[in-house]
């Protein structure tokens, strides 16, 4: 009986950073008045089931500066989620596999630029652009996703 209690306790006490950081709300900073980001966002806080709490933010790149993005990958916008920098329009399916295995070495994940039929840039009758998601950090870069053709 002691060990069955235990395990539910111990089992509980697991649920509960998850339940808490579900419940924390994602911060996107973007270039003032951007259009697109707005549409990622929405997108975000659907498919996530979270709060994206949007900043215009003049200064954003002192903060892509303290998040790591390489100047390279920038794009119009970086959200924190949970610690992790997401850069651009990355694909909601990769910042949940980032967030849920914090990948080793990993402080974030940027889409460079601005690609047709990245989350947010879908044009209806635009053909959408192969695109990459590079996982950046401590350990240096590397690819952490491809998309389009």
């Amino acid at each position: 009986m002691k060990s069955a209690l235990r395990f539910a306790l111990t089992a509980a006490a697991l649920l509960v950073p998850v339940a808490a950081s579900a419940a924390t709300p994602i911060v996107m900073h973007r270039d003032p008045g951007c259009g697109c980001c707005a549409k990622w966002a929405a997108q975000v806080q659907q498919q996530l089931g979270r709060q994206v709490r949007v900043v215009d933010d003049p200064n954003r790149p002192a903060l892509q500066k303290r998040a790591g993005v390489p100047a390279d990958v920038s794009s119009c916008h970086t959200a924190i989620a949970d610690g992790i920098a997401f850069e651009g329009h990355v694909p909601i399916a990769d910042m949940k596999r980032s967030l849920s295995t914090r990948p080793k070495g990993v402080r974030g994940l940027a889409v460079g630029g601005m690609p047709f039929g990245s989350p947010g840039m879908e044009v209806p009758g635009v053909k959408a652009q192969a695109y990459d998601v590079v996982a950046f950090g401590p350990s240096g870069r590397r690819l952490f996703a491809r998309h389009g053709s």
